[in-house]
C-alpha cells in the first residue's frame, strides 16, 4: 500500500421501516413514519431471531412487531431493547411525526428562508400554534390540503390542490388576526406563483425525488450516522416501491462526503436476512412507542429503552415526547 494511503471500511447496514404511507400523511393509518437499520454478523443475528422465536413461541411462520408488542411478551422486547439484547448499539431508529414532516415541508416549498426567519423556526411555530389557533377540524384540514399540494402523485389536474389549499387559507384567515400565527400564514398566501410553479415542475417530471416522502430522509440520515466515522456505507433494504432506480441513483449521488458516502443499495425480501428481520421488529415497535408517547399514553420504561437508539435527527416537532424519546440534550427542529 503507498505511503499515505489507507483502506476505506465498509459498513453495511440492514434496513426495514414501518408506517410507510408514500406521500399520503394525513390520510393513513398512523401519525408516525419509523426507519431502523441494524449492523450485525449473519450468525449473531440469526441467534437472536431464533431466540425470539424461542422466547414467544407463536405458530405464526413470519414474526412480525405485533408480536414483541403483545403484553404477554414484555419480557422479549424489553430484552431486545435492553443493554443485555441483541441489537444494543448495533441499530440506529429514524422517527418522523408525519403531521411536523407536512408542515415543515409546506413552510419550506412556500416561503423558504425569509430576513428574519428560518423555515424550521416558522414549522416549529406553525405546528405547535395551529391547533390550538384554528381547532382541531381546522387543523386537520389545513393538514390535510397541505398534503394534497405536495403530493406528486395526484389524481387530478395541477389547478385543483393549488386552488382548494389557497382557497382554505382565505377561510383561515380571520382565526389568525393578530395572532403569532399570522405572519407566518400571510407569508403562505403571498406564495401562489411558487405553488403554480411548483406544480409545473411536477408534471414536467414526475420521477423526480418526491418531496413528502419521509422514506428518502430518513435513509439520508441512516447513511450520515453509519458514515460519521469516515466509513462507505452499503444498504441492504426490504422491497420498498418508492426505492426505484431513479431514487437510489439520487440517493448514491447525493451521499456524498461529508455528508456520507453510500455505495449500494440493495434490495431484498425481509424473511431471507435476519438482520432485515431485526430492523423490521425494531421499526414497528419504535413506530409504536413513538406514537404513543406523541398521544400522551407513552409507557415509560419503552420509552426509555427506544431512547438509545434514537437518531438526533429525527423529524419530531413535540417538545414534550421529544424530552423523553430524543437524545440528551437534541432537538428535533429542522
Amino acid at each position: 500500500m503507498p505511503p499515505g494511503s489507507r483502506t476505506l471500511v465498509r459498513v453495511e447496514v440492514f434496513c426495514d421501516e414501518s408506517g410507510s404511507d408514500g406521500e399520503n400523511l394525513t390520510g393513513g393509518n398512523t401519525d408516525v413514519f419509523a426507519h431502523a437499520s441494524v449492523h450485525l454478523p449473519l450468525e449473531p443475528a440469526a441467534d437472536s431471531i431464533q431466540e425470539i422465536r424461542n422466547r414467544i413461541r407463536s405458530p405464526a411462520e413470519e414474526y412480525k412487531a405485533n408480536h414483541l408488542l403483545r403484553g404477554k411478551h414484555r419480557s422479549t422486547l424489553e430484552w431486545m431493547l435492553g443493554p443485555s439484547g441483541p441489537i444494543h448499539q448495533n441499530a440506529h431508529v429514524h422517527l418522523t411525526d408525519k403531521a411536523f414532516f407536512v408542515v415543515g415541508r409546506v413552510v419550506d416549498l412556500l416561503v423558504g428562508e425569509t430576513r428574519s426567519r428560518a423555515p424550521g423556526t416558522m414549522a416549529l411555530t406553525l405546528y405547535r400554534e395551529g391547533p390550538r389557533t384554528f381547532g382541531h377540524q381546522q387543523w386537520q384540514a389545513f393538514l390535510e390540503s397541505s398534503n394534497n399540494l405536495m403530493r406528486t402523485k395526484n389524481r387530478w389536474d395541477a389547478r385543483t390542490p393549488v386552488d382548494s389549499f389557497f382557497h382554505l387559507l382565505d377561510a383561515l384567515r380571520p382565526a389568525v388576526a393578530g395572532n403569532g400565527v399570522g405572519d407566518i400564514m400571510e407569508l403562505l398566501q403571498q406564495a401562489r406563483p411558487r405553488a403554480d410553479s411548483f406544480w409545473a415542475r411536477t408534471l414536467e417530471n414526475p420521477t423526480r425525488i418526491p418531496s413528502l416522502d419521509p422514506l428518502i430522509p430518513a435513509i439520508v440520515q441512516t447513511v450520515a450516522h453509519w458514515s460519521a466515522g469516515g466509513q462507505s456505507v452499503s444498504l441492504v433494504h426490504d422491497q420498498q416501491n418508492a426505492l426505484t432506480e431513479e431514487r437510489i441513483a439520487w440517493l448514491k449521488e447525493h451521499l456524498r462526503s461529508p455528508q456520507g458516502r453510500l455505495t449500494s443499495v440493495r434490495l431484498v425480501d425481509s424473511r431471507s436476512d435476519p438482520r432485515v428481520q431485526l430492523a423490521d421488529f425494531l421499526a414497528g415497535v419504535a413506530r409504536k412507542i413513538a406514537s404513543d408517547e406523541l398521544n400522551g399514553r407513552g409507557d415509560a420504561e419503552l420509552t426509555a429503552l427506544l431512547r438509545p437508539y434514537v437518531d438526533a435527527s429525527s423529524i419530531w416537532g413535540d417538545d414534550r415526547s421529544w424530552s423523553l424519546l430524543g437524545p440528551a440534550h437534541a432537538r428535533a427542529d429542522q
